[in-house]
């Protein structure tokens, strides 16, 4: 067999993945399958120190039982147990998930979506094969495919994107924001190196704030606070859904606009995506 046909057999691999991974789910053998799913609650929130590093998220002690023994463990997560957790109160409760009888290796998942089902990775399987079987038929087949391929994509991807229902149910849920006293308490610092910018450093306010119905809320702020650098101590008000603290802003207009952009990327990729679908038909 020479390289071409070697090379012209490309899908056998994202495809047998996808079909491997997607079997695995169907036997529920994967690892979030087998894994224990457990609510954890919070029941001790600290706070990240002045100038650390902002990516293990805040530090909090969990409380969860195991189902198979009704033990009771309380754990301390800082970044290195999953998702990390970048708003906090004493009482809230998250899905983590942990291998049998192994409750100490547990990891906090904040987005189940797909998790559970142990398909995300089939999932991503698909996505490449679909991706290289449009790149595929633009080199055999010209640009005509081109557009109807990755106009198909597009137009896919904008109908299964959850951004629009996001940002809707969180301008839902912020159109009754409560306004509360907040401070700045500490101020994170990440430095990342760019080949062409050189050194990047993103600052992280952390703020905390009380409910009105006295929860005492820690949050890592990365958006709405002008000049983060050097807020610490700053007086200000957060804007907080009253169903969710988690829900929050500092600045509610900017966080709207926000939303509306989010809207408008998506509204723009599905009418790209309709576009090239329309003039790689005719073009065929």
């Amino acid at each position: 067999m020479s390289s071409y046909e070697v090379l012209a057999l490309w899908w056998v691999v994202p495809a047998g993945l996808a079909l491997l991974g997607y079997g695995r789910s169907l036997a529920g053998v994967t690892r979030a399958q087998r894994a224990v799913w457990v609510k954890a609650r919070i029941v001790e929130v600290g706070q990240p120190a002045h100038g650390d590093s902002g990516k293990p998220g805040i530090p909090v002690t969990f409380a969860f039982q195991d189902p198979a023994t009704g033990q009771e463990f309380t754990l301390p997560n800082a970044g290195r147990h999953g998702d990390a957790i970048q708003e906090a109160w004493v009482g809230r409760e998250v899905d983590v998930r942990y291998p049998p009888g192994q409750p100490h290796r547990f990891l906090v998942v904040l987005d189940t979506v797909g998790e559970k089902s142990g398909r995300n990775g089939p999932n991503c399987a698909v996505v490449l094969l679909l991706i290289g079987l449009v790149i595929h038929a633009t080199v055999v087949r010209g640009y005509p495919w081109a557009l109807l391929g990755f106009g198909a994509l597009l137009t896919a991807g904008g109908a299964i994107s959850p951004d629009i229902r996001l940002a809707r149910a969180r301008n839902a849920l912020l159109a009754s924001a409560v306004a509360v006293p907040a401070r700045v308490v500490a101020v994170t610092k990440d430095v990342y190196t760019d080949d062409e910018a050189g050194e990047i450093v993103n600052h992280t306010p952390v703020v905390t704030f009380t409910t009105r119905q006295g929860t005492h809320v820690t949050v890592l702020s990365r958006d709405g606070i002008p000049g983060p650098g050097l807020s610490l101590g700053r007086d200000l008000t957060i804007h907080y859904a009253p169903t969710d603290p988690a829900v929050y802003t500092p600045d509610p207009a900017a966080d709207r606009r926000s939303g509306a952009k989010s809207i408008a990327f998506i509204v723009a990729l599905l009418l790209t995506g309709t576009a090239a679908i329309v003039i790689g038909a005719a073009a065929l």
